[in-house]
């Protein structure tokens, strides 16, 4: 029996480790110089865990205990089918999952880290290109690219580019689209090629995340741990941040008649929480009833906010959280399955954990959140 217990999952948050020479093939030795190299220039300690997993290659012990549990197993680099597309088939096997969409893990860090536009554009195709790579060893594995939005030409560019390569989604930041809103007329090509394609759009963690401001961490204390107990990730009043960046972004999107003018766009909000979105929903109705007496952009809507949201967005809940409280309160079409393997915070048993709070649910409801909305939101289910 797979982990799915036989039930069709599809997992909408996984991701790659990459190795260090993980952009390599896809970026010229002039760009190579251009980008601060992945985990830094001297080897460290994520080096020795990568050679300890390549290790295992061949070696029938050391794979019988990486496949042992995946789910439960070691996370990270570690973890089987970390960084390996041949492990990673082995793994979706293991889980029974019918796809994952995979995110990057750290291959978008130099592109992002770059000044100078054309490099910030070239890494983000190295990465993506690299992503697709991965990705097209398995029709499971659904590969997600990313666009930086700031050049709305550019952007269509890498959109076209990512799509030829075999990518199933693409990835914008959650911030501003360098001086324009996201809904700014300039990108309507780039909704307008997603649309088309059906290919949806992610936010996820990252990438124009908003985090604790600076003076509210000068309190006199010492900077606590983050999650893992290291210093490079969030920390708690960060975590409790997760939602503010995706309710800006999807506002914009929203007042700015994007949602109007694609109807048939579709996207994600992935791991950054999910409790929120009902209430976030109620707020947008609210504000439309209150201000669209006077707005003449509301009175031109053809829909309430939340209807838009509804027909086009789906949300990634924490393991953690009451799914089952969710759905209650904002209905069945809202949320999906996610795993984040083989990131930690996945936890070592999502499906269980979910489960605790979805005893209620008739088989329709549990099929939404584990199938159904993730098809949607893919455009599977299209013509």
């Amino acid at each position: 029996m797979t982990y799915s217990g036989g039930r069709t999952i599809y997992d909408a948050d996984s991701h790659v480790m990459e190795t260090r020479e993980w952009l390599d093939p896809y970026i010229s030795e002039d760009l190579k110089a251009h980008l601060k190299p992945l985990y830094g220039r001297k080897p460290g300690r994520i080096d020795r865990i990568l050679e300890q997993a390549k290790a295992r290659k061949g070696d029938a012990e050391a794979e019988a205990r990486a496949f042992e549990n995946p789910i439960a197993g070691p996370k990270g680099w570690i973890a089987a089918g970390a960084f390996d597309p041949q492990e990673r088939t082995r793994v979706l096997d293991d889980l029974g999952f019918s796809g994952q969409l995979v995110f990057g893990t750290s291959s978008l860090a130099p592109a992002l880290a770059a000044a100078d536009e054309g490099v910030r554009y070239a890494g983000a195709r190295a990465h993506n290109d690299a992503m697709a790579a991965f990705c097209n060893s398995d029709e499971r594995l659904y590969g997600v690219g990313f666009a930086p939005l700031e050049n709305p030409t550019r952007a269509l560019e890498e959109v076209d580019a990512a799509i030829k390569a075999g990518n199933r989604a693409i990835m914008v930041s959650a911030a501003a689209a360098g001086d324009r809103s996201p809904g700014h007329p300039d990108l309507d090509p780039v909704w307008a090629r997603l649309s088309e394609t059906g290919t949806p759009f992610m936010l996820h963690i990252g990438p124009g995340t908003k985090t604790q401001p600076a003076p509210f961490r000068n309190n006199g204390r010492e900077r606590s741990p983050d999650l893992h107990g290291g210093g490079e990730n969030l920390r708690f009043a960060d975590y409790v941040m997760l939602s503010f960046a995706p309710q800006v972004w999807l506002t914009a999107m929203v007042y700015d008649g994007v949602f109007a003018r694609f109807p048939d766009l579709r996207g994600g909000i992935i791991e950054s929480g999910a409790g929120w979105a009902p209430e976030f929903l109620r707020e947008l109705d609210l504000g439309f009833k209150s201000f669209g007496r006077t707005d003449p952009y509301l009175q031109a809507m053809d829909a309430r906010p939340s209807e838009y949201i509804r027909r086009a967005v789906k949300f990634t809940p924490f393991p953690g959280e009451d799914v089952g409280r969710m759905i209650r309160d904002g209905g069945e079409d809202l949320f999906m399955f996610s795993s984040d393997y083989p990131h930690p915070e996945g936890t070592n048993d999502p499906k269980g954990r979910f489960e605790r709070t979805l005893g209620e649910f008739d088989e329709t409801t549990l099929d939404r959140f584990y199938r159904r909305n993730f098809e949607e939101m893919m455009g599977m289910n299209d013509g």
